[in-house]
């Protein structure tokens, strides 16, 4: 026997005594977490033998929602920092939302330029958006720039003579579902506060860190947050896929100086949520179930992607983070509000059970260290067991986990209980993504103890720092991103379906424009302006949207710089001009995309590929008018042709035809060449001319007026 040894042995003990205390702070956790499990699953047997088997039960249906009359909702949507996802959600939104009486509330900082551009830039294109200007630098912090959204909601209601029904919030990378408004308006007014859960978007199998998201949100939206309605009758909101009640945020509003949203906490969601219970407002977390579309590659890759069609709750959908960094320190913005600031700020009031939760939300700031202790612990216990069996070290006292100790009964129960988490963290999320990564939440769960250990180090931190020091705690920014198309898997609307859900056009005159179409053979946007129902930057957005095609500005120089690279005649055909040309590609400014025919013809004539970019009708005319020489006249003026076949002075195949052997150096004015072909007669093209003046007129003021002379094209 060596003193070394004797040493170990000691050493031995000591972490005996460590795993001693570690058992018991883990067992206590583990008596609170049976205890949801219990109920919840204790509820839902209670549920399915009795409510969901009476006679008159009747389950609510998407059908049921849809009779609703839609009240006005407005949305509530934060930004800071948001430029590189925030178009792209708007878009998404209103593409999907089986709803038109809302409104959008973006809230922006006049630091941040980047955000501002896009919202303007959505702004334009929405009739349904508003950007609200927080007229100070940020970051402050959500709860600030919320409050200025809800001035900004109160003022619309003012200048409008509306009353919104419910305020909906939601953040720039939030994936909606289309009967969500719908969903709110049902439930509206007779719920205060409405929470639908929150879902991660699915990720790869080895992208673990933002699988941990995937997991624990399964688990929680699905389990814990029932049963916590079911206990205490209120939910804390998310954050995201929350609807206020006009009744909830107006008294909110009324004891806190027209500031709803408390300031003095990162969390503001939490607050909220905790506010409105003590005040006795009516809250539910619902589930209602509805069927997704997604993509699902097959494991680990060695297969085709599947497309599916899920039945699972109405929930918001989201990327969170993928890098240890950026989670953990979203984490600790979490556990900062929720942990440390509302046990400073709300204390251990209300009735015993809201104290039992609010000990289940704040525990994890004690047993988050507690796990990776657990995992030092034992690591060296590992160690010395693979010493022992090797003869290495041979000195040890008495253990003090004996069989038929209390301490091994302790191990047990704390053995059953980890099987069990693990068991429910496996099933929830099998229902959601499917088996392969049921299996891998069992080892990402180690991955969240280390990402929640940093983020409570952190969380502590920031909390001592700001407490004894004074630092200020801001807006800790989140970078986001944002799914492609083809991850959320849905289908670009048709051009008319897009412009009414824009709010551009409404029903009526799409119906009469879609007749016009079919009469005249014009394109539907072309009609549409025809009429003065839409101005031609909305259409150029929405071909762009629809298309997937950049939308641009049309630079005049480009047009005269690429003016030989095709004829003069074909640009006037299919109505586009070259703007750009590379080794492989030839670059084509266009109001509309180029039909296939049209695609053929020109690939033939320069043998490359085409890239088209879309720019506006009116830009489109300009370019047509430089290249045959007319470019001094105003490119509002509509052009002689559109006008022939809107008129049904003559058929636009006939037209088309025409143009295919059409040379304006050769052929001179297009009137006087489809005169001369017997397309059309000179008086029919006085009629056009005489249109096509009138509307410049009209157009545009104290700007000359082209002769028929010079009306070539």
């Amino acid at each position: 026997m060596t003193s070394i040894e004797i040493y170990i042995a000691q050493y031995y003990t000591v972490l005996e005594y460590c795993a001693i205390f570690t058992a018991v702070i883990i067992l206590i956790s583990s008596i609170d977490d049976l205890f949801i499990d219990a109920w919840y699953w204790i509820r839902q047997i209670y549920r399915h033998l009795t409510i969901e088997r009476r006679v008159d039960y009747r389950a609510l249906t998407a059908d049921d929602m849809r009779q609703q009359q839609e009240k006005p909702l407005a949305i509530m949507i934060p930004a800071w920092l948001e430029y590189d996802v925030i178009a792209q959600m708007i878009e998404n939104m209103v593409s999907v939302l089986d709803y038109r009486n809302y409104v959008v509330f973006i809230g922006t900082y006049v630091n941040d330029v980047a955000t501002i551009a896009e919202v303007e830039r959505m702004q334009r294109r929405y009739r349904q958006l508003q950007r609200v200007e927080v007229p100070h630098d940020g970051p402050t912090c959500k709860a600030d720039c919320l409050n200025w959204i809800v001035q900004a909601i109160s003022l619309h209601e003012q200048e409008n003579n509306i009353e919104f029904a419910g305020m909906v919030l939601h953040d720039s990378e939030d994936v909606l579902h289309a009967l969500e408004l719908k969903f709110f308006n049902y439930l509206l007014p007779r719920k205060d506060m409405i929470q639908l859960p929150v879902m991660s978007l699915e990720r790869n199998w080895y992208e673990l860190v933002a699988g941990t998201y995937m997991d624990e949100f399964a688990e929680w939206h699905a389990k814990d947050l029932v049963v916590r309605e079911s206990v205490a009758g209120m939910v804390p909101s998310a954050g995201v896929g929350t609807c206020f009640s006009r009744r909830a945020l107006i008294t909110l509003a009324k004891e806190t100086q027209n500031q709803p949203f408390n300031t003095d906490t990162l969390t503001e969601d939490y607050d909220i949520g905790e506010r409105l219970g003590r005040m006795g407002m009516r809250s539910i977390f619902a589930h209602f179930n509805v069927q997704f579309r997604v993509k699902r590659p097959t494991w680990f890759g060695l297969g085709p992607v599947h497309e599916l069609i899920l039945t699972m709750p109405l929930c918001v959908r989201e990327f969170f983070p993928n890098t240890f960094r950026t989670a953990y320190r979203q984490k600790a913005r979490w556990v900062l509000g929720i942990g440390l600031q509302s046990w400073e700020q709300l204390g251990w009031r209300g009735s015993l059970i809201n104290k039992y939760l609010l000990f289940r939300d704040r525990k994890g700031i004690v047993t988050s260290f507690v796990s990776i202790f657990a995992y030092v612990l034992l690591l060296q216990f590992v160690v010395l067991y693979v010493m022992a069996s090797t003869n290495i070290w041979t000195v040890r006292f008495p253990p003090l986990f004996r069989d038929g100790t209390w301490l091994m009964t302790v191990s047990v129960l704390i053995t059953i209980s980890l099987v069990l988490r693990v068991v429910q963290r496996m099933y929830f999320v099998t229902k959601l993504y499917g088996w392969e990564h049921g299996l891998m939440s069992a080892p990402r769960m180690i991955i969240g103890n280390f990402i929640n250990f940093f983020a409570v180090s952190r969380a502590w931190k920031l909390f001592l720092g700001h407490l004894f020091f004074g630092t200020r705690m801001a807006w800790d920014k989140t970078m986001h991103d944002f799914p492609t198309t083809d991850q959320l898997a849905h289908k670009r609307a048709r051009l008319g379906e897009l412009l009414t859900s824009w709010q551009a056009v409404d029903h009526n005159k799409l119906e009469s424009a879609l007749n016009d179409q079919l009469h005249k053979q014009m394109p539907l946007g072309r009609v549409l302006i025809a009429k003065g129902w839409l101005d031609d930057e909305t259409l150029a957005e929405a071909i762009s949207f629809q298309t997937g095609l950049p939308r641009i500005k049309l630079d005049t120089a480009a047009v005269k710089i690429n003016a030989g690279l095709l004829p003069t005649e074909i640009c006037i055909r299919w109505r586009i001009a070259v703007i750009d040309q590379t080794a492989s590609s030839i670059v084509i400014a266009t109001a509309n995309t180029l039909q296939e025919n049209a695609i053929n013809q020109i690939n033939k004539m320069v043998g490359l590929q085409i890239e088209q970019q879309i720019v506006s009708e009116s830009e489109i005319r300009e370019a047509l008018r430089l290249l045959s020489g007319t470019a001094n006249y105003d490119n509002t003026a509509p052009l002689l042709g559109d006008i022939l076949i809107e008129m049904a002075l003559i058929d636009r195949v006939q037209f088309e035809m025409a143009l295919t052997e059409y040379r304006p150096q050769r052929d001179g004015r297009i009137g006087d060449y489809l005169v001369a072909q017997g397309v059309v007669s000179p008086s029919n093209i006085e009629r056009a001319v005489q249109e096509q003046r009138l509307r410049t007129s009209t157009m545009t003021a104290n700007v000359s007026l082209p002769s028929l002379e010079s009306s070539s094209v």
